[in-house]
């Protein structure tokens, strides 16, 4: 299908892909019609109502058309040239998520030399529970992502600028208490709260902030002593952290 797409005619009108789905339609048994109370195909096929929505590009003037179709019809789709970068991309992806959540089906039709070629992406159909459970999967990711953050220092709707995760945050909190306690292991930084993922961090050291001294134990590297300027806010709030807990343990020896 994306051989196709480079083949296909610079511009492309909705007029234009009438005739080949029509014919498509046709094929499969249906009578069809074109401009019919506003649908701009209607097909019939026993007591099967069909519609069909024409356009040369995505917009949601389309999605709203299509989905006012689903009040008579039985099934709708909705019909556009095949794009010109194929149909491997995200953004493709993305469309056919959204068509698919909205029970809408989809053709793409190609202008080939040998002929305009219509094909089904996607037939309508009841949104899939198992869509349902991904989402719930993608949801736990976000709560412990959310869990894990002690700041807000993202800004919102931001896409060229590096992101503070939990893991960043999680490691900057390793690194100043490494700063202030000196050479710890993984067992120790733990038991000051650091959490389970403190093993993974240091060995991976995927920042460069952490140098092994031995086995199994770790410093603060030349590279994040400097780092630790760039983060103050949680610097300071770690440390806080830090000098709570240790005021806690030296109450409780006495």
């Amino acid at each position: 299908m994306g051989k196709s797409a480079s083949t296909r005619v610079a511009r492309v009108i909705e007029t234009d892909l009438y005739y080949p789905v029509r014919e498509f339609l046709i094929s499969k048994g249906y009578k069809v019609n074109g401009e019919v109370k506003n649908c701009d195909i209607i097909a019939v096929k026993g007591e099967e109502l069909l519609a069909v929505e024409l356009k040369s590009g995505f917009n949601a003037t389309l999605l709203i058309q299509a989905t006012k179709r689903q009040r008579v019809a039985d099934k709708v789709y909705i019909a556009v040239p095949m794009p010109k970068k194929g149909v491997f991309t995200r953004k493709w992806k993305d469309i056919c998520y959204l068509v698919r959540r909205l029970e809408l089906g989809l053709m793409v039709v190609s202008f080939l030399k040998s002929g305009p070629r219509v094909e089904v992406v996607l037939d309508p159909a009841p949104f899939r529970s198992a869509q349902n459970q991904r989402s719930n999967k993608q949801r736990k990711k976000i709560i412990t992502e959310i869990n894990g953050r002690h700041s807000d220092l993202n800004l919102g709707g931001s896409s060229r600028r590096k992101i503070m995760t939990a893991y960043k945050e999680n490691a900057i909190m390793i690194l100043c208490y490494l700063k202030k306690c000196g050479p710890l292991s993984p067992r120790q930084l733990r038991e000051l709260g650091t959490g389970p993922k403190t093993g993974p961090i240091l060995q991976k050291n995927y920042y460069g902030w952490f140098e092994r001294v031995s086995k199994g134990l770790y410093r603060i590297s030349s590279e994040g002593d400097r780092s630790l300027a760039d983060y103050p806010e949680l610097v300071d709030y770690f440390l806080n952290v830090l000098a709570s807990q240790m005021k806690e343990w030296e109450e409780t020896k006495f």
